[in-house]
């Protein structure tokens, strides 16, 4: 192998492995830097900004998920000569039935994990009786927000060009045990994590990546991930990853927390085996569920490298 096929591929474009360099670097250093400057303006404004407001959730991940979309059309654009829609967030073909479909399956993974933590792990919940009925449909409200921003902005970074890149490199199962493990390493300083919450954190990573590449749009992926950390926190009152300062009254509140290495007790569900079995389940159930595919465009747009064309050159 000679220099250049050391940067290029048989195509004639950069390599995946550099491409996704390229994205990662450029995303990291662009959300850090407006982040810094955003911060700096909120804490010197008068509305009592700290580090459990709200703001505090909300705007690493809005900053975020911008410049993941943003980046990753450029990347897509000028790398690889790839449409914005290549990116799986455009209102492509099926996309309303993917979201759909993936808010359903996202309630029921957890419900089956709830299942498991109640009738295995001892969990137990009762009707919140002690918020009121403004409080709970507030809480319901404000952290759909809330959960909507970070679950499209963590889809868009670690299911976005990073995964797709090497998808078109015919090394997508790669990219997803290398995103699956960014995934976890991002959730490594939240309350509580052990090595059963990292391990689901990494499962997790893997049942995203796969939901993606059934699908090859974001629209699925993102309303499991929404519903699966909304349902959990809001209507069940667990933590979402040891996270509690979004879901100040949900519906219903743990009685008891049960075995904590099946329930997870303080990290909640994620943290326990309950998790590890409703994530592995599903799985199965995206990879095997013959109506769930591709439209044809999406399919083209995210298979293999195109070839770059001599005027390209």
């Amino acid at each position: 192998m000679n220099l250049d096929e050391v940067f290029i591929n048989q195509t004639g474009r950069l390599r995946s492995g550099w491409r996704l360099l390229v994205f990662l670097s450029a995303v990291l250093f662009i959300a850090s830097f407006f982040g810094a400057i955003v911060r700096e303006i909120l804490t010197r404004l008068p509305i009592g900004f700290n580090e459990n407001s709200l703001l505090s959730f909300i705007y690493p991940n809005f900053i975020l998920l911008t410049v993941a979309i943003f980046v990753g059309w450029l990347c897509g654009k000028f790398l690889e000569g790839l449409p914005f829609r290549a990116l799986g967030c455009w209102f492509t073909k099926n996309w309303f039935k993917d979201l759909s479909f993936g808010l359903v399956l996202g309630m029921v993974s957890i419900l089956f994990a709830a299942l498991i933590g109640i009738v295995f792990g001892g969990l137990s919940f009762e009707l919140n009786r002690t918020s009121g009925q403004s409080a709970i449909l507030l809480t319901l409200g404000i952290s759909l927000a809330v959960f909507i921003i970070g679950a499209a902005a963590e889809e868009a970074f670690f299911r976005g060009y990073m995964l797709q890149t090497f998808a078109r490199a015919k090394l997508a199962w790669l990219a997803i045990a290398l995103t699956s493990l960014f995934f976890a390493s991002a959730h490594l300083n939240n309350p509580n994590a052990d090595y059963i919450s990292i391990l689901n954190t990494t499962l997790a990573g893997i049942w995203f990546g796969v939901a993606y590449l059934k699908t090859r749009n974001l629209w699925f992926v993102f309303g499991l991930h929404l519903m699966w950390n909304w349902a959990q926190g809001a209507f069940f009152g667990l933590p979402v990853s040891g996270i509690t300062e979004l879901t100040t009254a949900p519906l219903f509140r743990v009685s008891e927390p049960g075995i904590k290495q099946i329930t997870g007790a303080d990290y909640g569900i994620e943290g326990g085996i309950a998790a590890t079995i409703a994530i592995i389940i599903s799985t199965l159930i995206i990879w095997f569920l013959p109506f769930l595919k591709p439209t044809e465009e999406m399919l083209a747009l995210t298979s293999e490298d195109k070839v770059l064309r001599k005027k390209e050159s």
